[in-house]
């Protein structure tokens, strides 16, 4: 739970927390809206927001120190859930956990985009509207084109850059708009 959560959850406003707790009001607002992470705040900051908020400092950082995981681990571990939960009950899930935002804002952004991907996708082949919140992330691209590990693999023994194009013509247009190349979410195993 993000700091924003537990402030709405406590029936509490920014202004009384910035206040009782002697943190800057500028500083908790730059926290809470995720242009300040709370992993990189000092330990001061952090007990005084513990306490003020009556959670532990651990439960406060604990989703700012988390491993990130491999993208090809995590791009399998996005796609298994969809197996298991169905096209449908996946988006309610992702949608309800508004887990797009919460990449965004820990600067994860090919995992944000790849599941905004996602999103769009079964959204499409299901007939379902776009999620409006999220058309300021839709104007965003990675740099770089994001392959899967396979066909860097073979790009690298074969050095045939028709591989490279080949992997890029068969991708489903949702990824290639953020310039992740992914051709199939549904054949995991």
């Amino acid at each position: 739970m993000n700091v924003s959560e537990i402030i709405s959850r406590n029936q509490t406003s920014k202004y009384r927390v910035a206040k009782n707790s002697g943190i800057p009001y500028m500083t908790l607002n730059d926290i809470c809206t995720g242009k300040t992470q709370l992993g990189k705040c000092s330990a001061e900051t952090v007990y005084k927001l513990s306490k003020e908020l009556g959670v532990s400092m651990e439960e406060l950082l604990t989703p700012h120190l988390a491993p990130r995981p491999s993208f090809d681990l995590f791009k399998s571990n996005v796609c298994h859930r969809l197996k298991e939960l169905g096209d449908i009950d996946f988006l309610i899930e992702v949608l309800d956990g508004d887990d797009v935002t919460a990449y965004y804002r820990k600067s994860w952004f090919p995992e944000c985009l790849y599941l905004l991907a996602l999103v769009d996708y079964i959204s499409r082949v299901n007939g379902i509207p776009l999620v409006d919140a999220y058309n300021d992330l839709r104007k965003m691209k990675l740099k770089k084109p994001v392959y899967p590990s396979g066909v860097l693999a073979k790009y690298a023994v074969l050095q045939d850059e028709g591989i490279l194009e080949s992997a890029e013509a068969a991708a489903i247009p949702e990824f290639m708009r953020f310039n992740i190349v992914e051709s199939d979410v549904r054949n995991v195993v």
